[in-house]
């Protein structure tokens, strides 16, 4: 399960608009979100990555021995939604579902509201199925492998002179800060993805520095988690520091708060301080997250039963 996105500019509004719970959106936000995915490919690549990926992952699954799994894609605001996903899964016949949310770090806000999703699913069905879902995998050795990998190949952007000089910020988007007050495990779960990163990638240089930034944060008028990437972007320039490596360790597939907020947004504000930002890749539906995925629901299953 995934948050999905608009397969064209012309579903950018009726996309938005279930994001938004039905409010109608502002003819300038229409506008401003839509010339967000122009400038990035015109529609969210979201959908055929998550299709090469359950390819990818029933493939691995299956590979030991006869067929014994079939694998689905829904998404929480754009088609196939969860409960169109679900429909499909009762027709197929299945009767033992797990749920993996493409979110490693497990928040109510994110993890809660895709299985609330498939419960509101199976409240309008009247098939048995017995359904359990992975709550997080923000720390599985292969995730971290992945990860790291890309962090090493990203560094050779930058020229040779100035790599032991680069400045890593890790990021991951920001909640409302209510979730503190909920005693919301999505802060601790990011921080642990951090320093698992960090321990597999060793000690860096001393002229070297991270940092740790929110990203995306909501336009409401409630506080968000911070500290953002433009309050860390400001500091380290003030530190002296001119090369950057973005590493959104809280997002798995390209999407638009990668490809636009990343890529243009803050790539630019770095370049009008005279810094080079730069960003590693996303693992998509490369084979770490498909290690990842299958083995997390191996282990799920093994531990809940078939």
């Amino acid at each position: 399960m995934a948050l999905g996105g608009p397969d064209s500019l012309e579903a950018v509004g009726p996309f938005l608009q279930d994001v938004r719970g039905g409010r109608p959106t502002s003819p300038e936000l229409l506008r401003e979100i839509t010339e967000r995915y122009r400038a990035t490919g015109g529609k969210s690549p979201v959908p055929a990555i998550m299709a090469d990926l359950v390819a990818r992952l029933e493939g691995r699954l299956n590979a030991a021995g006869p067929s014994r799994f079939r694998v689905y894609f829904g998404f929480r605001h754009w088609h196939p939604f969860i409960r169109e996903t679900y429909r499909e899964i009762v027709k197929d016949g299945v009767r033992r579902l797990v749920g993996v949310c493409m979110a490693p770090q497990n928040s109510q806000l994110s993890v809660g509201a895709y299985v609330k999703k498939v419960e509101e699913a199976r409240a309008e069905s009247d098939a048995t199925m017995r359904f359990t879902y992975v709550p997080s995998w923000n720390t599985h050795p292969a995730l971290i492998r992945g990860i790291v990998a890309n962090i090493r190949a990203a560094l050779g952007k930058f020229p040779a002179d100035a790599r032991d000089r680069t400045a890593l910020i890790f990021t991951a988007h920001s909640l409302p800060e209510r979730v503190l007050k909920d005693g919301d495990p999505y802060p601790d779960q990011v921080r642990a993805t951090v320093e698992a990163v960090l321990a597999a990638l060793g000690p860096l240089s001393p002229a070297a520095a991270w940092r740790f930034a929110y990203q995306s944060q909501g336009r409401t008028d409630e506080q968000w988690l911070g500290p953002t990437v433009e309050a860390t972007l400001d500091e380290l320039h003030g530190a002296g520091c001119r090369h950057v490596l973005m590493a959104p360790i809280g997002f798995l597939s390209d999407h638009l708060e990668v490809l636009y907020d990343i890529d243009i947004e803050f790539a630019k504000r770095a370049r009008e301080k005279g810094m080079q930002l730069e960003r590693i890749a996303m693992l998509n539906a490369t084979p770490p997250i498909v290690e990842t995925v299958a083995d997390v629901v191996a282990a799920h299953l093994a531990e809940t039963g078939v």
